[in-house]
């Protein structure tokens, strides 16, 4: 017999590989189905907010659609807060969960469908008639939006006959969104004047050109008009020529770098929304910077762009390296004219800080230095998202996954290691989480263990506190103590799932991580580095935030 259940797990096994969640009485066909009659890996994890973590960060380290399933009731709704940050991060995924029965909910029942609309996910309900080709529109709202799908399968449907399996449409996808017309033309014709005459231009693209595959192009309009180049913290090393490249704009950028994209006279931006962080709260350009914005979206994100083109950033890109071909105009000299390497540097801090503990600047120092090349570096959210940013490089922006800062959230890092570790398979996957949100994903720390192995290991920024909320309102004199955490030994609670935890109060302390690096993956242990930082160090990125809210 061909249940709906199986209609479901077949069709959608054509456009996915791997399927992340926890089993329930909803989902238990469908996974059944999904084991016996499919070749998709199904990894289980503990906690289903941690079944859409791991699917995103599957998504954003390999780029493939991302799939996660959960049970109904309790099920789903302890999905809402990973699926409102992939909403907000815009990662196509389908969520298959199940729901309640067609004749009527039952005490355990909520309003699914109103539950996920108010996170921004649309709801596809499958029936006896219809399983395939609604999996196949879920499918297609999923890429075709950028955003996440719910695929609810009624309790009293799951294990119905759904006939012979049909034969599915393959989803339809729209192409680039390609600029049209004369004011479209217009917008690049200007684009192009103002970079061939710029004396210091400045190139900076974001995730969306990333996706859209802009690299190449951009670094053949950086050549043409000799441009210095940085990324957002979701478009990182994008740029081809990095002996030109300032890195990471915003707040985890080096401040002599900063200090320079101020001196540009053109500046502009591929695929980057330009939030508050990249802006700098404003401050990334100098007032008599022109700025000109490529984007998909319907109008200008910024209020400082002078210039926008709505349009896909790669298609620009090699519209604007075209028409930039064909003048005599050479590059402007000013890349060449300055020293880059130096204005990247970050402070080393100081070893130990005042109050006797680590000075978290100098950690993560010494952990750079030690990490290997090929690595993916997946960060939870909270007040040490800095030191990752600002001094782990990684080789592309599918390597530096941040599950949880588009919707502000933390307590999402331990389940982004399997979809990373998953996605990457020959790379070491190295999580950044605070003691907050450390203990706050705990149930999938075992998840992490388990998938990774020794290819993962997490750094964990342990200052008894949570940070951000200490720097932020601490300093305004509210009371501290509920923002406070006993100290907790990690590496104990690693030790119990089979990990190797060291606890680090000095850096001496981090020798094992040097040692770590040079076993076989196959037989090392996943390693967690219990690091006692000082709470007194503040991020440049937070002292940003004190400024704008202080």
């Amino acid at each position: 017999m061909s249940t709906v259940s199986a209609h479901v797990a077949l069709t959608l096994a054509r456009h996915i590989d791997h399927v992340f969640g926890v089993m329930g009485n909803g989902n238990a066909h469908f996974l059944d189905a999904l084991e016996r009659s499919t070749e998709v890996h199904f990894t289980a994890v503990r906690h289903e907010a941690g079944g859409v973590v791991a699917a995103d960060a599957y998504h954003r380290a390999s780029g493939r659609l991302a799939a996660a399933t959960a049970t109904y009731g309790a099920g789903f709704t302890n999905t809402l807060t990973a699926l409102a940050e992939a909403v907000q991060a815009h990662v196509p995924l389908v969520l298959v969960v199940g729901d309640e029965p067609t004749s009527g909910p039952r005490p355990w029942d909520v309003d699914q469908i109103a539950l996920a609309s108010a996170v921004g996910a649309r709801t596809y309900t499958v029936g006896r008639a219809d399983a395939a080709a609604t999996t196949v529109i879920a499918i297609e709202h999923a890429l075709t939006y950028r955003v996440p799908t719910v695929l609810a399968i009624p309790y009293d449907v799951a294990a119905r006959d759904a006939g012979p399996m049909p034969e599915a449409h393959e989803p339809r996808l729209p192409g680039p969104l390609v600029p049209a017309g004369p004011f479209a033309e217009g917008a690049v014709e200007r684009i192009v004047e103002a970079l061939a005459s710029a004396e210091r231009p400045f190139l900076l693209a974001g995730h969306g050109a990333w996706i859209s595959g802009a690299g190449e192009a951009l670094g053949e309009v950086a050549d043409a008009v000799g441009a210095i180049t940085a990324s957002t913290a979701l478009g990182r090393s994008i740029f081809p020529r990095s002996e030109f490249d300032l890195g990471v704009t915003g707040g985890f950028g080096a401040e002599s770098a900063m200090e320079l994209v101020r001196e540009a006279d053109v500046a502009v931006v591929f695929g980057a929304s330009l939030n508050q962080f990249t802006m700098r709260f404003g401050d990334l350009f100098a007032p008599g910077t022109r700025v000109f914005q490529v984007d998909v979206a319907p109008a200008a994100t910024h209020p400082h762009v002078g210039g926008y083109v709505r349009g896909d950033a790669a298609t620009v890109a090699r519209a604007v390296a075209d028409r930039l071909r064909g003048r005599s105009t050479g590059p402007s000299g000013w890349r060449e004219a300055v020293d880059i390497m130096p204005l990247r540097a970050y402070d080393p801090g100081e070893g130990v800080a005042p109050d006797g503990r680590l000075d978290p600047r100098s950690v993560a120092t010494r952990i750079g230095e030690l990490l290997p090349d090929d690595r993916v570096v997946v960060s939870d959210g909270g007040h040490f998202i800095g030191w990752a940013n600002m001094y782990w490089p990684v080789a592309a922006p599918d390597r530096m996954i941040m599950v949880g800062t588009a919707f502000q959230s933390i307590g999402l890092g331990w389940p982004s290691v399997p979809g990373a570790v998953l996605a990457k398979p020959s790379a070491t996957v190295v999580l950044t989480t605070g003691d907050g949100g450390g203990l706050m994903a705990l149930a999938d720390l075992e998840s992490a263990v388990r998938v990774a192995g020794g290819r993962g290991l997490a750094v964990v920024w342990n200052d008894a506190a949570y940070g951000a909320e200490v720097n932020l309102y601490g300093l305004k004199g509210l009371a501290q103590e509920p923002m406070l955490i006993p100290e907790v030994d990690f590496a104990a609670l690693a030790a119990g799932v089979g990990a190797e935890g060291v606890v680090v109060r000095d850096l001496d302390d981090l020798e094992r991580l040097a040692t770590w690096v040079t076993e076989p993956a196959a037989s090392r242990p996943f390693l967690v580095l219990d690091c006692r930082i000082s709470g007194t160090v503040v991020a440049p990125y937070q002292r940003e935030i004190i400024r704008v809210n202080s």
